[in-house]
């Protein structure tokens, strides 16, 4: 008896697979090397990004020193350069012998762009998988539990051991850092774009970001809503001030406790992480835009940034 295709079922044409295994086999061998372990236990992977340096998550890095392991198998002792704990983002030192670097894109997908993944595996080597972009402009909390924006939601599988991995375009160019898994088969990865770059050369000199505290202990939104309210005042979102250290740049600008923090750098304010992604953008002098009972006003913050917890 001869078996008939089902005519109302769209079979998915040879050619268009076959273009797809050799696009993922080009991607294999053309980024492949530039894969790399991180751990010695491949707690994570990384990306060559130029001449002894490797790209990877912060949440990867144990310490000050980490082993590296390469597609070829050979493993060389790499120390950290610059770490981001706040935005998940490391690079490190390495002997990266003759490992071409990764070309970046300009970080740039929408919804519906092809993408593949190359993360390094146990045995070395990498492992390739193909996806899509299913969303763009996604958050999730970084190690540190900040709020980190931006992310770009795709399909393409992986397994643990994957963060720090590259996001590649269908130019095999780096399009983003996997760090994030969100459920069943979805990741988000930084996009790598402009911003990123930037801060990416500026970990590889040497620079880690240190956070620009104002001195301030402050209550979420909620709270400063319902505080406002019980004493008649309008409800508004922002960041109610709790409390001010003594000496910093907050008192130094006349912050007070029970202003409530509105905006900032010139933009609004209306939760914590509004305000937490502002000061790792923004230096000072920094304006802050406060309401004090129901009078709005704006505040000067001029000081040097210094280290440390807090806001």
């Amino acid at each position: 008896m001869r078996t008939i295709a089902n005519p109302g079922v769209n079979l998915v044409p040879m050619s268009v697979l076959i273009e797809l295994q050799q696009a993922v086999a080009a991607v294999a061998v053309a980024v492949g090397p530039s894969v790399v372990g991180i751990g010695s236990r491949l707690r994570g992977s990384g990306v060559v990004t130029g001449p002894g340096r490797v790209l990877t998550n912060a949440h990867n890095l144990r310490g000050p020193e980490v082993t590296v392991r390469f597609a070829d198998g050979r493993t060389a002792r790499g120390t950290a350069l610059g770490v981001d704990w706040d935005g998940d983002l490391a690079v490190v030192e390495v002997d990266t012998a003759d490992v071409p670097a990764v070309a970046w894109s300009d970080g740039s997908a929408t919804i519906g762009s092809a993408v593949f993944a190359a993360a390094a595996t146990p045995a070395g080597g990498a492992r390739v998988s193909f996806g899509f972009v299913s969303s763009v402009e996604r958050a999730f909390r970084g190690p540190g539990g900040r709020r980190i924006s931006g992310s770009l939601e795709h399909t393409a599988p992986l397994a643990p051991g994957s963060s720090g991995s590259p996001l590649l375009d269908t130019d095999g160019r780096l399009l983003g850092i996997n760090t994030n898994r969100v459920g069943e088969g979805f990741y988000l990865a930084l996009p790598a774009d402009a911003s990123l770059k930037a801060r990416v050369d500026a970990l590889a000199g040497g620079t880690s970001p240190e956070p620009v505290r104002l001195g301030i202990a402050v209550a979420p939104a909620h709270v400063a809503r319902r505080l406002r309210r019980s004493v008649g005042l309008p409800e508004r979102d922002g960041v109610l001030v709790r409390g001010v250290e003594d000496g910093s740049p907050a008192e130094a600008a006349g912050m007070a406790e029970g202003d409530l923090l509105v905006g900032a750098a010139g933009k609004s304010v209306t939760d914590v992480d509004d305000l937490h992604e502002i000061l790792r953008d923004a230096g000072f002098p920094l304006e802050i835009t406060l309401v004090r009972g129901a009078e709005e006003r704006t505040v000067t913050v001029s000081a040097v940034p210094e280290a440390g917890a807090g806001e």
